[in-house]
């Protein structure tokens, strides 16, 4: 993965519960969401599935974007991932190699 900040969205399923977070490591950041290892929303709603993610060349875009995503409509949220993921594919493992986990 090329270095950058990453904003990317979580699912719990197909059209399921949908969060959207920001990082500057996402492979480690997605295993901490998958391995349980992040108390609050994510562990609750069992949203662990990679469905969508974006690279920003600098924190303060990766936030004000993150923010941007945040407050919109739901319905744009799902069209933005099946954009570039119709299937709802996990892209864990294409950003991973299919590694299993980071490191």
């Amino acid at each position: 993965m090329k270095e950058g900040f990453y904003v990317y969205i979580l699912s719990s399923r197909r059209n399921g519960t949908l969060y959207v977070g920001v990082t500057s490591d996402l492979i480690k950041r997605v295993w901490q969401h998958k391995d349980g290892e992040i108390e609050g929303f994510t562990k609750k709603y069992n949203v662990k599935t990679l469905v969508y993610y974006e690279v920003h060349g600098n924190a303060e875009s990766a936030i004000t974007r993150e923010k941007q995503i945040k407050e919109w409509k739901r319905k744009w949220k799902l069209q933005l991932i099946e954009k570039d993921n119709p299937d709802w594919s996990d892209l864990y493992d294409q950003i991973t190699g299919s590694r299993l986990s980071p490191g």
